[in-house]
């Protein structure tokens, strides 16, 4: 079995079919096990704290599995990411406890969504971003945002495709922050909204912004937020682009 490791990655999910091995694609999970294996000489399997769609990045998943092979963390890391560059890096490896796993250890996770008002296409940061061609009220997406933290059932909120026990989940915060997640600092029509919750469905938070900032722009009424809170599953709105979504951080 070996020592149970505890890893933080980045990657960039651009030029990825998301986090999770499918066959006959290329995968975030597919990658970092490939590369563990070469240097273990063995099959390593990675747990990771949940999945991200196509397309999605983040800044701090957390990865865990057993590490039997003589090779120290610190070389491992570095290996790693040394193979890996310049799509993923691992941040750390580090020894856990023998009872912790990255995906039911966790108790909390954090998500940025970014959104670009700018009318040309920054080049640096078009990647990471939704650009969206409308007007949008700042204000509005405050209050709209305050309104979803708490404990709700957000089935209205979830993609088909989930089979979890419950869709009821707790918000804890949720706040607009000026300028983008990554990328140029002088971005000025840039912002982003980040969500903290005990955990998140499928599709939840792209679901979510895609319904908030259509209000935001006049195209729905105010009262589709609390409509869909109470709607059954799937969501049937308008889902923003997995580009601008990032996982920031998961809380154990």
């Amino acid at each position: 079995m070996g020592q149970r490791v505890k890893g933080v990655v980045r990657y960039d999910g651009t030029g990825f079919a998301g986090w999770q091995v499918q066959p006959g694609a290329r995968t975030v999970q597919a990658v970092i096990e490939e590369k563990l294996a070469l240097i273990a000489g063995a099959p390593v399997r990675i747990a990771a704290s949940g999945r991200t769609d196509s397309g999605v990045h983040a800044l701090g998943q957390v990865i865990s599995f057993d590490w039997a092979a003589d090779v120290p963390l610190e070389r491992v890391r570095r290996s790693l990411s040394q193979m890996l560059s310049p799509e993923v890096r691992v941040e750390r490896l580090k020894p856990a406890a023998d009872d912790f796993h990255a995906t039911y250890s966790a108790v909390a996770k954090t998500y940025a969504y970014c959104i670009s008002e700018a009318r040309d296409a920054d080049p640096f940061l078009d990647r990471y971003v939704w650009s969206v061609p409308w007007e949008i009220d700042r204000e509005l997406v405050r209050g709209l945002l305050s309104r979803i933290v708490g404990e709700h059932d957000f089935a209205g909120f979830c993609s088909s495709g989930s089979s979890v026990e419950t869709t009821v989940r707790t918000i804890h915060a949720a706040e607009v922050v000026d300028g983008p997640v990554v990328g140029p600092v002088d971005a000025v029509d840039t912002w982003h909204i980040r969500y903290t919750g005990n955990g998140f469905l499928y599709k939840m938070v792209r679901n979510l912004t895609g319904t908030i900032i259509d209000i935001a722009r006049g195209h729905l009424a105010e009262s589709a937020l609390d409509e869909r809170l109470n709607a059954p599953m799937p969501y049937a709105g308008f889902s923003a682009p997995a580009k601008g979504l990032f996982l920031v951080e998961v809380q154990y």
